[in-house]
């Protein structure tokens, strides 16, 4: 379990950035734990369903690994989970004959509907009943400044690598 965090003497510009990779653990734990117990469904096959639920058109491969917080090998294994369950199917792709998209099965959208009810109750009491439309507003907009940023450098930071402060 996560520490809670310290407030005394820490930048601000530290103290938010803990703030968020704390609340980010604690809630994908949260969730996590509800998603397997009620429905042997990992946070990470979650998401990966969660983005084919959003689009009306089978996904390339590819963009699951550019859209989710998991690398293309592990979006790779989670896609062969959930295709040995028949929550989703790969299609050669209409437009690349190299490449396959991935789908919802009807079977998945019914598990991912009841398991996105899961999601927003045990979410709700600590998220979204918790914050006002500001607060989830402000958090949409720092998670899309954060995602452009790391979008336009195309990669993800290596270690050591420093970047002066903004």
């Amino acid at each position: 379990m996560p520490k809670k965090l310290p407030q005394a003497d820490m930048p601000a510009a530290d103290y938010a950035f803990y703030g968020l990779v704390w609340a980010g653990t604690v809630m994908t734990e949260r969730v996590d734990r509800a998603l397997v117990r009620a429905h042997d469904l990992p946070v990470s096959w979650f998401e990966v369903m969660l983005w084919l639920a959003s689009s009306p058109e089978p996904v390339p491969a590819s963009v699951l690994g550019n859209s989710t917080m998991l690398s293309r090998s592990q979006v790779s294994r989670v896609v062969d989970a959930l295709q040995a369950r028949g929550l989703v199917a790969r299609t050669p792709s209409a437009r690349d004959a190299r490449s396959v998209e991935v789908s919802l099965t009807a079977e998945g959208r019914r598990v991912f509907e009841q398991a996105d009810a899961t999601r927003r109750e045990v979410l709700a009491p600590v998220f979204t009943d918790l914050l006002d439309e500001q607060d989830i507003e402000a958090l949409g907009t720092v998670w899309r400044k954060l995602k452009a940023e790391k979008e336009k450098l195309g990669q993800e930071p290596t270690a050591g690598t420093t970047r002066p402060p903004r």
